[in-house]
C-alpha cells in the first residue's frame, strides 16, 4: 500500500466544486475529480454474472507468467551451476533434487501471496521469497541427513536456490511486464479520499503500476450510485478526523477495501501498516527499538564495510589525485553533521569543490536570485559553479565522493543504510519534531530518498521519505534500499 513516486496531475472540473460540507458521511463531491473512461480491458465483459470472473481471469492469468517466470528462474540457475560445475552437478538425483527443491518453494511463494503479489513493498517481496527458500533449504538439511549423497546435495541445493533468489527478481519483472502489456496486470480500483489526496493518489498509482492497483477517481453522490460490476477494490485515504463513506455500504460493493496507511512521499493518515494477525486492523504505532535488531544491524555494516572499503581503497586514491591536478591542497573534506542521539558525526568526504566554495556561493546569491531560490529549496543546485570541473561533477553524480563514508560506519558513526547525515543549515529548514525523530536512528550512507529522488527531492519530500522509512524501519527494508542503491547510481537521476 506505499507508493514511490509523486507526480503532479490536472483533475477534471467537477460539478460540485464549492462543496465545503465535510460532516456527510460520503465524502463530497467536489473533492475528487470523475471516474476516469475506462481503459481498455483485456477481461471486460458484460454479463450478470461476470464481475468475480472478471476479478479472477487476470489474477490467475497474471499468476501464471509468474509462476512461469519463477520456474525460467530456477532453470537459469541450474543451467549456471552446471556450467560453473560440470563434473560435481551430474545424475538424476541431482536434478531431481532441484526440481523438488523449485518445486517447494515455488508453492511457498504461493501459499505467502506472492502470486499474483499486489500492493506489497518490495522489501516484502524480497521478505516473502527469502524466507520460503530458507524453509526449503531447511527441509533439504534434513533430507541430508537421510541420503547417502546428502552433505554433497545440501551444497548444491542451497547455491541453486540462493542462485534462483538473486535470478528471480529480474525475470518477475519482464513477467509483470508482459501482463502489463497484454491488459491482465493489476485490479481497477475506485479511490476515495479527501481534499486533493485522490488525485495525488491516482498518479502515484499509475506511475507505479507494479503495484497492481489501476485507479478510478471516485465521483458519486452516493456509494449506492456506483454501478455493480466496475472496480472490485476500493482504496479509502483521509486526513485524521475525516469522514468516510459507510463501510457496510462498500463492503457490499466491493470484494476488498483497502485503508490506506502513509505513503514515502504523499502524507494520507498517520497510520503505518500493521501484521492483522489476530489483531483488529490497522494500528498506531512508533518504530520498534530492538537491542537485537542494531546489533544485528552493525554486524552486517562491518561485513560489508571493511570489505568495501579494501575494493574501493584504489578508486578514492585515483580520485583524491584527480582532485589535487585540478585544486592543489586537501582532497579529504570534513564537515560535522549531526547523528544519533545528537552526537556530532564528523562526515568524510572527497572534496568536490574549490577551495573557496563559500565565496564562490555568496557571490552567486548576489548576482542571481534565481539561484538563491534554487538553493532554499533544495539545497543543492544543479549548474553548482563551487563543483570542479569534470572530476567534481563525476564523482557527485555517481556518488564516488561518498565513499570514504565506509570509515565512519567501521568507526560506529553511521551505518550502510539511514537517513543521510544533512549539515545544520539543512536541518534548520526542517521543524523540531521530525529533527527528534531523525536523531532517534544512525545516519546512513544510503537511505530510500537517495534511491528514489535524490538531488530532486525538495525539503518537504525530504522529510516526509525520512519520515517513512524511519516509521518503517527493519532488515527487509534496509535490504531492499542497498539492492536499489546501484540500479539508482548507474541511472544518475537527480543526481548533481
Amino acid at each position: 500500500m506505499s507508493l514511490f513516486a509523486s507526480t503532479e496531475v490536472r483533475p477534471r472540473p467537477s460539478k460540485a466544486a464549492t462543496s465545503s460540507d465535510m460532516t456527510a458521511r460520503v465524502i463530497p463531491a467536489g473533492s475528487v475529480p470523475p471516474i476516469a473512461a475506462k481503459t481498455a480491458d483485456a477481461f471486460d465483459w458484460a454479463g450478470p454474472n461476470m464481475p468475480e470472473l472478471r476479478r479472477r481471469l487476470p489474477r490467475l492469468a497474471t499468476s501464471s507468467f509468474l509462476v512461469a517466470g519463477d520456474i525460467a528462474g530456477y532453470l537459469i540457475a541450474y543451467f549456471v551451476l552446471v556450467s560453473l560445475l560440470p563434473g560435481g552437478l551430474e545424475g538424476s538425483l541431482v536434478e531431481r533434487t532441484f526440481a523438488i527443491a523449485a518445486l517447494a518453494a515455488i508453492i511457498l511463494y504461493a501459499s505467502a501471496g506472492l502470486y499474483p503479489g499486489y500492493r506489497l513493498h518490495d522489501h516484502e517481496h524480497l521478505r516473502r521469497r527469502t524466507l520460503a527458500a530458507v524453509k526449503v533449504a531447511v527441509l533439504a538439511a534434513f533430507g541430508a541427513i537421510i541420503l547417502p549423497e546428502g552433505e554433497r546435495l545440501l551444497l548444491a541445493t542451497i547455491g541453486f536456490l540462493a542462485l534462483g533468489l538473486i535470478v528471480q527478481p529480474f525475470v518477475h519483472w519482464l513477467a509483470r511486464g508482459l501482463c502489463r502489456k497484454l491488459g491482465v496486470w493489476g485490479e481497477r480500483a475506485v479511490v476515495i479520499g479527501a481534499g486533493n489526496l485522490a488525485p495525488a493518489l491516482v498518479a502515484h498509482f499509475k506511475d507505479h503500476w507494479q503495484y497492481g492497483i489501476r485507479p478510478e477517481p471516485f465521483f458519486a453522490d452516493t456509494l449506492e450510485a456506483l454501478p455493480d460490476g466496475g472496480s472490485s477494490i476500493a482504496v479509502v485515504a483521509g486526513d485524521p478526523g475525516s469522514p468516510i463513506p459507510d463501510l457496510a455500504v462498500m463492503r457490499r460493493k466491493f470484494a476488498e477495501v483497502v485503508l490506506l496507511s502513509d505513503t514515502p512521499n504523499l502524507k494520507v493518515s498517520g497510520l503505518r501498516p500493521a501484521d492483522v494477525g489476530g489483531e483488529i486492523g490497522i494500528r498506531l504505532a512508533t518504530c520498534e527499538k530492538s537491542a537485537n535488531s542494531d546489533l544485528v544491524r552493525r554486524i552486517l555494516d562491518l561485513a560489508i564495510a571493511v570489505p568495501a572499503m579494501i575494493v574501493v581503497a584504489p578508486f578514492i586514491a585515483f580520485a583524491a589525485a584527480a582532485i589535487y591536478a585540478i585544486d592543489p591542497g586537501p582532497v579529504f573534506f570534513r564537515h560535522t553533521r549531526e547523528g544519533r542521539s545528537g552526537k556530532p558525526v564528523h562526515v568524510l568526504k572527497l572534496r568536490t569543490m574549490y577551495q573557496n566554495a563559500e565565496q564562490r556561493l555568496e557571490a552567486l546569491f548576489r548576482d542571481n536570485p534565481a539561484m538563491r531560490a534554487e538553493w532554499l529549496s533544495h539545497f543543492k543546485l544543479k549548474e553548482d559553479p563551487r563543483v570542479l570541473p569534470v572530476i567534481g561533477h563525476m564523482l557527485r553524480s555517481s556518488s564516488i565522493d561518498e565513499l570514504p563514508q565506509l570509515v565512519n560506519i567501521i568507526a560506529g558513526e553511521m551505518a550502510i543504510v539511514g537517513p543521510r547525515p544533512f549539515p545544520e543549515y539543512h536541518l534548520l529548514a526542517m521543524n523540531s519534531e521530525f529533527r527528534a525523530k531523525r536523531r532517534s536512528v544512525t545516519p546512513g550512507l544510503t537511505g530510500l530518498w537517495q534511491i528514489s529522488e535524490r538531488s530532486n527531492a525538495d525539503i518537504e519530500l525530504q522529510q516526509q521519505l525520512d519520515e517513512f522509512y524511519i516509521d518503517n524501519r527493519s532488515l527487509w527494508f534496509d535490504c531492499q534500499i542497498l539492492f536499489s542503491t546501484i540500479p539508482a547510481l548507474f541511472k544518475r537521476r537527480g543526481a548533481y
